[in-house]
């Protein structure tokens, strides 16, 4: 067994698509040296990134194919042979599958005597099975963005490959990539090592001749040497702690070979500032971390993290550099903060006339008026909280769109608004929800902390998505332009998430969307329920069969029935029930009619029909009383006499009267249980 590794060296990567290119790399060289039988189950891989270079190590490799053995089958023995003779048909197959006349064997199958051969095909060497079929994987990787960078070639790539290493042990596989042939050198650190080639004596020693030339190849590695270098810098200040930020952790990961971190600091006057104004400042505009100080506010220090190691006469001047742009960018902030409370939000609304939102369905100013209708909608039907305050939070939610400072600072909108709307003294309850009408910004981020923050925050999204079909901008396959998933996903995750008593429905009208709409919502829940909420496919199908428009019921009910899907009992159930529908079905096909259960005759057909009569009104009172668990646990009780039922009674009795009876009795058993779940849905081992 060998070690194999392959490297592509590039210009620098952006940061964010970095991760997804390592891991569909590794997946890609995986499934590649499987499917050509080069490695067993006990193959480990290991996946490498850095802004220069994707790489992957696999060791368990083959160096040549084992051969292959196969059974081939031609046509019928009495084709290939008349009277014993080989016709033009036998000697057409032997041809095709390489071997002599003499070979040709005859196999008997239940179909019938059929001529065959047995083939021993000579395995391939690694080396000349990854010359063909690497370029085609590495290729083949997705980029939000391509580009092409060799006059008259075809192949684009995110940018410019610059080298290629492909190695089994120590010998270079013969692999050309974008027209560089592969070696077995790579390039270190740009500034710390210069050009000159890095020789990788052999595939399991890649990560530490990297390492030489100043490349930490492992992200976690990186990773961990970042936090640490955090901590340390961190605590020559008494008392301080940076600020946990994991998506700007990963950020400067992907943008580091060689990471070092070093601390800065601002004058005290800027933390005046609101803190949003100055973290957003730090973190999405310059890559800095946030301090806080003993008190856990936030301290006028910042922590950088650097792709080089310098001696500290160079930490002074990078610090100085760092510290000047900061104390600029501060400057514009407090400048535009001060310039934007010349003008209080109320007298904003006007502006935003001239502030488009769609170029086919008109401004903010028009944006801000559908939603005042969707709120006072919603209103309607979910009664609670400050009316007077969500009102005056609608009304302004957009206005922030004309500040100097959003203008700026595009990260921070509806977050200005509501830190002016309580600088203006407009009242905690609408500041707040102002602040609050983008959140959730993703699956993972907390919904707003108000009812009236969760109505604007439902208002605005569900007019978005509504306007944007209404115009033929629903999200089509992979294209989703205006994030329209997202503002449903958000709409779900607020319903699910809060106490609101919304169904989808109520939304919907409130929204005065169609079914268009309402469908993608019901798509929206399945997703939140499975990739978020983590349910079974199976469970979600079946819940979502019973109903899902309201949203914390249909979680309750997939719960309950996660809860008992892997008892035996509940499995019969389930399976029963499959079995009612397809019988329901076969009936309908065949137009048999569905008659009155009074009419079964059968001792095991009247038990059922007295069982589920009897349970049916308790498992209603606990289905009302949304007490799930209960309620699954009565109808597993009906498992012996549905049992029975099957085992001894003909459904489809040739006997109109008797059938109608029977199926009316299954049918019965299906709608009076099945208001939790559609139990059929479940998926049994």
């Amino acid at each position: 067994m060998a070690d194999f590794i392959l490297e592509i060296g590039l210009e620098e990567i952006p940061a964010r698509m970095i991760a997804g290119a390592e891991a569909e790399l590794g997946e890609r060289v995986t499934k590649l040296l499987a499917r050509e039988r080069l490695t067993g189950d006990d193959a480990a891989v290991t996946t490498y990134s850095t802004p220069r270079r994707l790489a992957v190590l696999v060791r368990g490799v083959q160096a040549t194919q084992a051969d292959l053995e196969e059974q081939l089958t031609g046509p019928s023995w009495n084709v290939a042979f008349k009277d014993g003779a080989p016709t033009k048909a036998a000697e057409a197959f032997a041809k095709k599958a390489g071997v002599e006349l003499s070979a040709v064997q005859k196999i008997t199958t239940a179909k019938g005597e059929y001529v065959g051969a047995t083939v021993r095909r000579p395995g391939k060497t690694a080396a000349e099975l990854l010359s063909v079929e690497l370029p085609k994987e590495v290729l083949g990787l997705y980029w939000a963005k391509n580009m092409y960078w060799r006059a008259g070639k075809p192949e684009r790539f995110v940018r410019p490959v610059r080298w290629v290493v492909a190695m089994l042990d120590s010998t270079v596989v013969p692999v050309e990539i974008a027209g560089i042939a592969a070696g077995n050198t790579s390039r270190g650190h740009r500034v710390l090592h210069g050009e000159a080639p890095v020789v990788i004596a052999s595939a399991d020693q890649y990560a530490e001749a990297l390492r030489g030339a100043k490349v930490v190849v492992e992200v976690a590695e990186r990773r961990h040497l970042i936090r640490k270098a955090l901590d340390k810098e961190t605590r020559t200040v008494a008392g301080a702690r940076w600020r946990e930020d994991e998506p700007l952790v990963e950020t400067v990961v992907h943008l580091t070979e060689w990471p070092t971190v070093l601390l800065g600091t601002f004058e005290q006057e800027y933390l005046s500032l609101p803190d949003e104004v100055l973290v957003t400042v730090m973190r999405d505009h310059q890559k800095f971390f946030a301090v806080n100080g003993p008190d856990g506010k936030l301290a006028p220090h910042f922590l950088t993290v650097l792709n080089t190691e310098v001696d500290e006469e160079g930490r002074q001047i990078i610090r100085y550099g760092n510290e000047k742009v900061l104390r600029s960018r501060f400057k514009d902030a407090r400048f535009f903060w001060d310039v934007d409370q010349k003008t209080p939000l109320a007298e904003r609304v006007e502006s935003l006339k001239a502030v488009t939102f769609q170029k086919e369905l008109g401004s903010y100013h028009w944006k801000t008026e559908q939603n005042l209708r969707v709120v006072e909608a919603l209103s309607a039907v979910c009664p609670g909280g400050d009316p007077a305050a969500l009102r005056k939070a609608t009304e302004l939610a957009k206005t922030d769109l004309t500040t100097e400072l959003v203008k700026e600072f595009t990260e921070l909108q509806g977050i200005i608004g509501g830190l002016y709307a309580r600088a203006q003294g407009l009242g905690e309850t609408a500041a707040r929800a102002i602040y609050d009408q983008y959140t959730p910004a993703s699956i993972e981020d907390v919904i707003p902390q108000t009812i009236e923050g969760q109505l604007l925050g439902i208002a605005d999204r569900i007019q978005t998505i509504t306007a944007m079909f209404g115009i033929g901008m629903a999200p089509t396959g992979s294209k989703d332009p205006f994030a329209l998933r997202r503002a449903a996903n958000a709409v779900v995750k607020i319903l699910a998430e809060s106490e609101l008593p919304l169904t989808l429905s109520e939304v919907v009208r409130a929204g005065g969307s169609g079914e268009d709409v309402a469908a993608f919502l019901r798509e929206r829940l399945a997703f939140y329920l499975k990739d978020v909420r983590g349910f079974a496919y199976d469970v979600v199908n079946a819940v979502l069969a019973a109903g899902g428009d309201d949203v914390r019921d249909a979680i309750a009910r997939a719960e309950a029935l996660t809860a008992v899907r892997g008892s035996e009992d509940f499995a019969a159930i389930s399976i029963a029930f499959k079995r009612i529908k397809n019988i329901l079905r076969q009936a309908e096909e065949k137009g048999f009619a569905v008659g009155s259960a009074e009419g079964v005759t059968a001792a095991e057909a009247r038990q059922l029909a007295d069982a589920s009569a009897f349970l049916a009104p308790k498992v209603d009172v606990l289905r009302k009383q949304r007490a799930y668990g209960p309620a699954l646990a009565e109808i597993a009780t009906l498992r012996p006499v549905v049992d029975g039922f099957f085992d001894k009674v003909m459904v489809l009795d040739p006997d109109a009267v008797v059938r109608g009876a029977h199926l009316g009795l299954i049918e019965g058993v299906l709608k009076g249980f099945s208001g939790i779940a559609d139990f059929s849905e479940i998926v049994t081992g």
